[in-house]
């Protein structure tokens, strides 16, 4: 039986611990999976913060009225807002010990540093760029600064080394 994407973004947090803080982080998680040949049925394409699937921003929506999951907007401290989202963790985890162990770094890690990640691996792989991480830094200057693509190359080195069937591209 084929899961429908709303049952994905539910494992996809379930996977990821039962609690995913933001929505560019539930994307950028689910694209490093995609990217690992962990998850399928969403399409991405670059966007101001990388890779994003209208997709699954849609199955989240469809996920939270379907009562799969829970989505909490909170206010920030800059003005604007965040979501959390949470499903209950114990239930109907995958088998696949990479996948989960993929998923709850990448949700454990620094948001920034794994926007610049999941970006340079897009690049690579998606737009063929010979350098993604110099073509990561020029397209995000004010993010890639104060050593945070250092930081994301460090956080990436150890998503890499999980061992996915798809795995993650070489990179300096």
């Amino acid at each position: 039986m084929t899961k429908s994407n709303a049952e994905k973004v539910a494992q996809i947090i379930r996977d990821a611990g039962g609690r995913v803080v933001g929505r560019t982080r539930l994307q950028k998680i689910a694209y490093l999976l995609w990217a690992s040949g962990l998850e399928s049925g969403f399409s991405f394409s670059y966007r101001h913060y990388g890779p994003f699937s209208e997709d699954l921003a849609a199955a989240a929506r469809d996920a939270d009225l379907l009562g799969l999951i829970k989505e909490y907007e909170q206010q920030a401290s800059w003005g604007g807002s965040y979501s959390i989202y949470e499903t209950d963790a114990s239930q109907h985890l995958t088998d696949v010990a990479t996948r989960r162990a993929l998923a709850m770094k990448a949700a454990e890690s620094d948001s920034v540093e794994l926007e610049l990640a999941a970006t340079a691996v897009f690049l690579e792989k998606e737009e063929g760029h010979r350098d993604p991480w110099a073509e990561t830094a020029r397209r995000k200057p004010e993010k890639a600064g104060d050593g945070r693509i250092d930081k994301a190359k460090e956080l990436y080195r150890t998503l890499q080394a999980i061992k996915t069937p798809v795995r993650l591209p070489t990179m300096g």
